[in-house]
């Protein structure tokens, strides 16, 4: 109804109207001045009011909005305290009485108090004049509400496109400011706040905080809008590309499609004899796939579920051999010597056969790296004959490689267990948990932990899977873990298993080993016959003595190897003759000069140095001990990358001989103008334990009294400062390290002598052993000649409780 050409409002100053003006109160909206806008006038005193305009004597209205929208008839306290004055530009009557208004507003005007209630509401009103700005903030401000009004007409196509040329064509900040404010989508609050503002820079920023929000609103919704088209576009194209494909298929008569395959998947499920939870769950999600649409990402996650449900065994199972001696003879033709782990698992088949529901044992492996822990895993399997699965958990450091991803997540599996006995397709296979000691953790979680439920014989019949969800039985699953060492693996997981030790082999056994597996595995792999080339026990034993220094047989393998290759050369050259390496020079030919040569006699030719043994994560190994003596003040000097035991056992090892210096023929001042140095070579490698205790002891005794300790003995103890040798660990280790160096005697606490029933009786009758309580024993058994004690000068020596020069046990 509004006039598309308005009359233009006059100046302030001439506009005229009394102080005293009708009032037209109006619901749900505010009037500001320089607007036009139409208004419905229903209420019995604003009836009356319109139909007396003609009688004023200036035809002008205050417009004030209410404070109430539900007031019918409000008073001076429901009305807004500033309003606008007004000219009523066109009225229209209708049939209901009512009328139809067009207003223009003119300026501000503020209630002073009211005149009259009838039969209008008229009032004393005090007329607002807006103060003249024309300084650069206020036109700063009035370009910035400029610039984003126009923004906000671009994004509500409703508005005519008239409404950017209006906005422009007004000049005045104040006049700008009132023409946004009366077209913002706003509450009636905030308006009435608006036109209360006199300050036409405070009302710019007012108006402009009420435009950027509603501006910010606009731009969300339109992305909204924009995201929305798009979806339901491309879902769109996809509907119509199905409806045609299916049109085509029909035409073809080939309109099976995907009912067929569930159908198909229906009948799998009946035929797969599952688990009565497991059957539940997969006619469920079958039931839900038949109502999915096809191309839905919803629909492949439970088709894929669906698959693995099925792929997993849940019954199928291998007959196992019980035939022990057919069993013990495919593991002796597979691995010599491991008869420990043999006569463990010829246990299990012989209980099997008499409890045919026998669980699976759980089993650790843990030697050093080499002596064939994995291939006789595999070697396990074949002789059951069952199915053999391995993973590797070497720097598994995420729960979900155990336990899976739940189906909520994109690219949901499940856990390398489920995988694992997928691929398998049995219940009851070997299955090889390899480096079990290097599991990690971190924030996503400890594998070691979701470990613990797959190794309990007790728990893992119904192991839970995140992504089956469904609990699956792994008791007749044969578990083999293996590592390296056993300190890393969690006490708790390590409880779980029985820990079965594979220590190193001895000369005798890598030969052995050479002979019937590593040679003609190499000789297979490089296309040659054994008639063409042949390596002697006396070639064996120099690659084994002067190329390798190892616990297991890797590196013997890869010397082989080496030999191998440059025999094939020079067939590949063309030699015909046959090859036979037998000696030193035959192997150095291939090999170039040995790698390791025995320095226990160049070592121990001057005192002062000692050959200790020592246990490694790899296997054992022999230390040796240099201690020498300088110009000082009585200090001592450890190097080597000595740890905190080892430094305190060398302090112990000087306290012990300090205190018996006559015992050992050293006279008593020998620190006062001395240093003592005590060096463990190989720098680069961290040591530490108590077991060097003796060879320190030895070096020192060696040192400052000028005997030889023999260039054939090692030895191994920890000291105390009473003068007793304890026990130690890793005997059979280092025993064999000994032999592997070509040590003749070695020097054991007495309470280690147990311990011996581990080591093989080749290397026992090749050693002599020699077993202490007292270190000084040890001296009897490792110097060449061993020191006489200094003639008693009356003055006392060694430490309380010793008699005669010569060290007696207490009591106690």
């Amino acid at each position: 109804m509004a006039e598309k050409n308005p009359p233009p409002i006059p100046p302030e100053d001439e506009i005229e109207f009394g102080s005293e003006l009708p009032i037209l109160p109006i619901r749900n909206a505010v009037l500001f001045p320089g607007a036009v806008a139409p208004f419905d006038v229903g209420r019995e005193k604003s009836v009356a009011l319109v139909e007396d305009v003609d009688n004023l004597e200036h035809p002008v209205i205050a417009i004030f909005a209410q404070r109430d929208p539900s007031t019918d008839d409000p008073g001076f306290g429901d009305l807004y305290p500033v309003g606008c004055a007004a000219r009523v530009l066109k009225a229209l009557k209708h049939s209901s009485g009512n009328y139809s208004l067009i207003l223009q507003g003119l300026t501000r005007i503020r209630l002073d108090r009211v005149l009259q209630q009838s039969p209008y509401l008229k009032a004393r009103v005090e007329r607002i004049r807006e103060p003249e700005t024309h300084d650069v903030e206020a036109e700063a401000l009035a370009m910035s509400l400029r610039d984003i009004a126009k923004q906000l007409i671009q994004l509500m196509p409703e508005l005519p496109r008239e409404a950017g040329s209006l906005i422009d064509s007004i000049q005045a900040p104040g006049a700008l400011a009132d023409l946004v404010a009366a077209n913002l989508d706003a509450p009636v609050e905030e308006k009435a706040h608006l036109i209360e503002i006199i300050d036409v820079k405070e009302r710019i920023r007012a108006v402009l905080r009420l435009l950027t929000r509603q501006l910010e609103i606009l731009k969300m919704r339109e992305r909204i809008n924009s995201q929305i088209k798009e979806e339901m576009g491309k879902n769109q194209r996809e509907y119509v590309l199905r409806q045609q494909l299916k049109a085509i298929k029909e035409e073809l008569g080939d309109d099976e499609g995907d009912q067929g395959d569930l159908d198909g998947l229906e009948e799998k499920i009946a035929k797969a004899n599952l688990p009565t939870e497991a059957d539940q769950v997969a006619r469920k999600q079958l039931k839900r796939l038949r109502a999915m649409q096809v191309g839905s990402a919803e629909y492949t996650v439970v088709r894929t579920y669906l698959d693995w449900i099925l792929d997993v065994p849940w019954h199928t199972s291998t007959q196992d051999n019980l035939d022990i001696a057919a069993v013990r003879k495919v593991l002796d033709d597979d691995h010599y010597g491991l008869e420990k782990v043999k006569k463990r698992l010829l246990e299990y088949l012989a209980v099997r056969k008499l409890k045919q529901d026998k669980k699976g044992p759980i089993l650790c492996f843990i030697g050093p790296p080499g002596v064939g822990k994995t291939s006789l895993g595999r070697s396990i399997a074949g002789a059951l004959g069952r199915k053999f699965h391995r993973i590797s958990l070497g720097g598994v450091h995420d729960e979900a490689a155990i336990r899976g991803h739940r189906r909520t997540y994109v690219g949901a599996l499940p856990g390398q267990v489920i995988q694992g006995m997928k691929k398998a397709g049995t219940v009851n296979p070997v299955f090889m948990l390899d480096e079990v000691d290097k599991l990690g953790h971190d924030f996503r979680g400890d594998p070691a932990s979701a470990l613990l439920e797959v190794l309990d014989p007790e728990q893992n019949y119904t192991f839970a899977d995140h992504y089956l969800e469904i609990p699956y039985d792994l008791s007749h699953v044969m578990f083999i873990a293996t590592a390296n060492i056993a300190d890393p693996i969690p006490p708790p997981l390590r409880d779980r298993m029985e820990i079965l030790e594979i220590p190193g082999y001895t000369r005798r056994e890598k030969l052995a080993i050479a002979r019937r597996h590593l040679l003609p595995k190499q000789l297979s792999e490089h296309g040659l016959k054994a008639e063409q080339l042949e390596i002697t026990d006396r070639g064996l034993e120099e690659i084994i003595d002067h190329f390798t220094r190892e616990a297991g047989v890797r590196s013997l393998e890869r010397n082989i190897a080496a030999v191998v290759r440059g025999y094939a050369v020079k067939v590949a050259e063309g030699e015909t003759g046959a090859r036979r390496v037998d000696n030193e020079d035959e192997v150095h030919e291939f090999l170039g000069p040995p790698k390791y040569t025995s320095e226990v006699a160049e070592r121990t030719s001057e005192s002062g140095v000692a050959t200790g043994l020592a246990w490694t994560r790899v296997g054992g190994e022999i230390l040796f001990i240099e201690a020498t003596r300088m110009f000082g003040t009585g200090k001592m000097q450890l190097t080597g990358q000595l740890g905190d035991v080892m430094k305190e056992s060398a302090h112990a090892a000087l306290s012990f001989v300090r205190s018996n210096a006559n015992l050992f023929g050293i006279e008593k001042d020998f620190l006062e103008k001395s240093d003592l140095h005590i060096h463990i070579p190989a720098g680069a490698m961290p040591k530490d334990g108590p077991s060097a205790g003796v060879t320190m002891f030895t070096a020192l005794v060696s040192l400052l009294t000028g005997s030889h300790v023999r260039h054939d003995v090692a030895m191994t103890g920890e000291i105390t400062l009473r003068g007793r040798v304890l026990p130690v660990g890793g005997i059979k280790e280092k025993v064999l390290a000994a032999h592997r160096a070509g040590i003749k005697r070695i020097v054991l606490p007495e309470r280690n002598r147990v311990d011996l029933e581990e080591v093989p009786k080749e290397i026992i009758d090749e050693l002599e052993f020699i077993f202490v309580s007292r270190m000084e024993q040890v001296l009897e058994a490792t110097l060449e000649s061993v020191p006489k004690p200094l003639a008693d000068k009356g003055e006392a020596r060694g430490e309380p409780g010793k008699e005669g020069g010569k060290p007696v046990e207490s009591s106690n």
